[in-house]
């Protein structure tokens, strides 16, 4: 089952315009004050091109979960990317949904004072009244009970890593673990991190400690069957 269509079912129409753009793997929702289709794609396929150039010549890139030092001349992205993983403690493409949401988000504000863009769960915002997030968290009892009230009108990331959904590699059982963060990169680093520490209810504690010293991070819930942990700067709300 594609998960996509189980969360984004339940999105309501916040914006004026809602559309996906799709280029190879990426599949972005995005909403805006008006159709930004042809922007989107071609600002997708270009930070895309940045990634899987760079991978040509250094395939330990695309394949390390752990993180690696870039010292040679490279796109920011991929700097980025490498930095979010030595502050997370994993490989730099646990950075890559986070920051591709956050690189095409930061684009189309160029033509649109407000923007959301959602890819797999890790969206980046920028909304001038407060928005209410969802938390899906699959098949735990909690899933789409608990919402996180978005009041700030800069730009930020809230992104989700999961070991019970969803197509990203996870060593731990979480069944959401979100993060916010003002980087796209550290936010879905990050959830990645805290996710791989949570195995059962008794670790909540324990990731929670873990992901609130990644310099970057603002606020962390961790999901797992029926419990919660939550830190930080964060407004949960009972949906």
């Amino acid at each position: 089952m594609d998960d996509r269509k189980e969360y984004r079912k339940f999105i309501k129409g916040f914006l004026p315009v809602s559309f996906q753009t799709t280029v190879l793997e990426t599949n972005l929702l995005i909403h805006a004050e008006k159709k930004l289709e042809k922007i989107s794609s071609e600002t997708v396929l270009k930070y895309r091109n940045y990634i899987s150039q760079y991978i040509l010549n250094n395939h330990e890139f695309q394949t390390s979960l752990s993180p690696l030092f870039i010292n040679e001349p490279c796109h920011k992205i991929i700097k980025e990317m490498s930095e979010a993983g030595i502050l997370a403690g994993v490989g730099p493409m646990a950075a890559v949904a986070g920051i591709i949401a956050e690189y095409t988000g930061r684009e189309l504000l160029k033509y649109s004072n407000q923007v959301i863009v959602e890819n797999g769960g890790d969206t980046f915002i920028k909304v001038n009244k407060p928005l209410v997030m969802g938390i899906y968290a699959g098949n735990s009892p909690l899933s789409m009970k608990i919402g996180i009230k978005i009041n700030e009108t800069n730009p930020l990331s809230v992104c989700t890593s999961s070991g019970t959904i969803g197509h990203s590699l996870s060593k731990g059982k979480s069944d959401a673990v979100c993060v916010i963060s003002k980087s796209g990169a550290i936010a879905d680093a990050s959830a990645t991190s805290i996710g791989n520490l949570v195995k059962k209810s008794e670790d909540i504690s324990y990731a929670i400690d873990y992901g609130k010293k990644i310099d970057g991070v603002r606020g962390i819930i961790v999901i797992i069957d029926d419990k919660i942990g939550a830190w930080g700067d964060i407004d949960l709300i009972k949906l």
